[in-house]
């Protein structure tokens, strides 16, 4: 279950943002559907090689979003919520279109600038 989280010391983001990163694109992917049980907290700190802590903060992040629900004595598991795919398809576009907006912007790009570009390579897209 925990052999396809990887994580990157090369990566500038913390680890824990790696780690929710991973679980959300499994959840988008369909990878890890509603239900689904998630590692130990123990289990994905031994396997990533990150402490307990650090896989705390990604859990507590991660339910604080709605992305997982955790049950005493049971674990952490996907939560079942039918918008859940869509919500975290809308915040990875927002996420992308924030980065793309801001590297416009760094390049000097005025906002008309920026909407010629997009409608540009929309006229390439059909």
């Amino acid at each position: 279950m925990t052999e396809a989280l990887f994580l990157s010391q090369n990566d500038s983001r913390p680890m824990y943002l790696q780690i929710m990163e991973q679980i959300k694109q499994k959840v988008r992917a369909g990878d890890w559907p509603a239900g689904h049980p998630l590692p130990s907290i123990r289990e994905l700190s031994v396997v990533t090689k990150v402490s307990v802590i650090t896989v705390k903060r990604a859990y507590t992040e991660l339910e604080q979003e709605g992305v997982i629900v955790t049950q005493a004595g049971r674990g952490s598991f996907v939560a079942d919520s039918a918008d859940l795919t869509t919500e975290l398809t809308k915040a990875e576009l927002e996420k992308t279109l924030d980065n793309f907006i801001s590297c416009m912007k760094r390049l000097g790009l005025s906002d008309t600038e920026i909407l010629a570009q997009v409608k540009k390579a929309l006229g390439k897209v059909r």
